[in-house]
């Protein structure tokens, strides 16, 4: 415990917590517009993996932050909207053509990696762009709130905006309603007109450009090249941070950060001469403890309702 209030204390955790929670965010509001749509993206870890491969390939060779993060977006949509194919077109089982694509997408980069740079588990050979690091005026200069907040990667503040456009959309736009009526009762959205496929595709449309971003920051952000494994579970995480919102953004944020919190403790732990590859868990034991407390207070209130 005293180890640990060591660090809680410090500017350097907290500014870490922040760093850490872009990536899950990001995959957790993807997951939540697909989810919500009634169309469960498992596929989000392969969508990161894709996106962060592309991105730097794209910003490497063109030498242009731009036509990188442009290859990303378009590398990660068109993975989830292959996906939305197989799921909507070909009527697959939607868990079995999850798994399937995360498994090509996990060792089709490893082998698009080779193919283009000759480098075999990171893109040292690659000099690949990144996303700038912003400094907020004003509140850079206030002590301590200054040194956490201000100083991230731009896709930082980008993944609460796009946490805040996920829950207006969903509550006060008409493709949010659309979007809920699908989820919760196709065959009556249907009845009223709704094309309940075309919906389904726009939510994994919009969700495979969130998690592009959230693979795009751990390559081009978080670190400066792409190597094999990095998404590192982040995608299956997002869907149990995305079980705890209810269906609220906002409180996606609440539920990233509690994997960022885990995520944090586990590298100031290195410091402290622990094993590696034992705090490695930390963050996703974290997850599961918290989810499991979530599912039985749901349970419980349940419970109390229908009594």
């Amino acid at each position: 415990m005293t180890i640990l209030m060591k660090f809680f204390v410090t500017e350097s955790f907290w500014f870490t917590v922040l760093r850490c929670i872009t990536p899950i965010l990001f995959a957790t509001c993807a997951s939540l517009v697909a989810n919500i749509s009634g169309v469960y993206f498992l596929g989000v870890e392969g969508c990161m993996t894709v996106a962060a491969l592309c991105g730097v390939l794209g910003s490497g060779f063109s030498g242009s932050l731009f036509l990188g993060m442009l290859c990303g977006m378009v590398s990660g949509t068109l993975y989830s909207l292959l996906q939305a194919y197989c799921v909507l077109r070909l009527r697959a089982q939607t868990i079995i053509t999850g798994i399937a694509l995360n498994l090509a997408a996990a060792g089709g980069s490893e082998f698009l990696l080779y193919t283009l740079t000759g480098d075999k588990n990171a893109s040292n050979s690659l000099p690949s762009l990144v996303f700038p690091v912003v400094n907020i005026p004003l509140i850079e200069d206030i002590p301590v709130v200054g040194n956490i907040l201000s100083g991230h990667n731009v896709l930082t503040y980008l993944s609460f905006i796009a946490a805040i456009c996920v829950f207006i959309m969903m509550k006060h736009t008409r493709f949010g309603i659309k979007l809920r009526a699908v989820g919760e009762m196709p065959a009556a959205a249907e009845s009223v007109g709704i094309k309940v496929d075309g919906v389904r595709y726009k939510a994994l449309f919009i969700s495979g450009i969130l998690a592009s971003f959230g693979g795009m920051y751990l390559s081009m952000g978080y670190i400066h090249r792409f190597t094999t494994g990095m998404v590192a579970g982040r995608g299956y995480i997002s869907l149990a941070t995305e079980a705890m919102t209810g269906g609220n953004a906002l409180m996606g944020i609440l539920s990233s950060f509690l994997y960022a919190f885990g995520n944090s403790i586990s590298i100031h732990l290195q410091n402290f001469g622990f094993d590696p590859y034992l705090i490695t868990i930390v963050p996703y034991v974290f997850i599961i403890v918290f989810y499991i407390i979530f599912s039985l207070a749901r349970k419980l209130r349940e419970k109390d309702g229908k009594a």
